[in-house]
């Protein structure tokens, strides 16, 4: 698995410098990280109905999309999927392969994170 999101990574990094008319990718990299991350945002969210509704194949799909919006991001941050698979390997050795990092813990090492607002592109409401 972790060799197909390497290789979407690689056509991800490779579609920076392609034409924004004619590449999807380039054009949401092109838009920024708050665009990028939206995109995440909003497969999730399409993940997450497609559970409650009980439409696995909507959940597939939806995931690939997840997916490659996460890779995506993952590029307009400057994150390299190795970092990702080294984080995870540090957390096995600590917790196993099927735990998440304790909350607590993270709290004690790191102070909270600053919640930031995305700026949004449309005009502002008239009143």
């Amino acid at each position: 698995m972790s060799d197909s999101l390497h290789r979407l990574y690689q056509q991800v990094i490779a579609a920076k410098d392609a034409d924004p008319s004619e590449s999807r990718t380039a054009r949401l990299l092109r838009a920024g990280r708050a665009k990028a991350a939206k995109k995440l945002a909003e497969e999730a969210v399409e993940v997450v109905i497609d559970t409650m509704n009980g439409d696995r194949d909507a959940v597939v799909r939806e995931s690939a999309d997840l997916l490659y919006n996460l890779t995506v991001l993952w590029v307009a941050s400057g994150v390299n999927p190795t970092e990702v698979w080294e984080e995870m390997a540090r957390r096995e050795r600590l917790f196993g392969i099927a735990e998440k990092v304790p909350k607590k813990l993270i709290e004690s090492v790191a102070s909270r994170r600053k919640v930031v607002v995305l700026q949004s592109r449309r005009s502002p409401k008239r009143r």
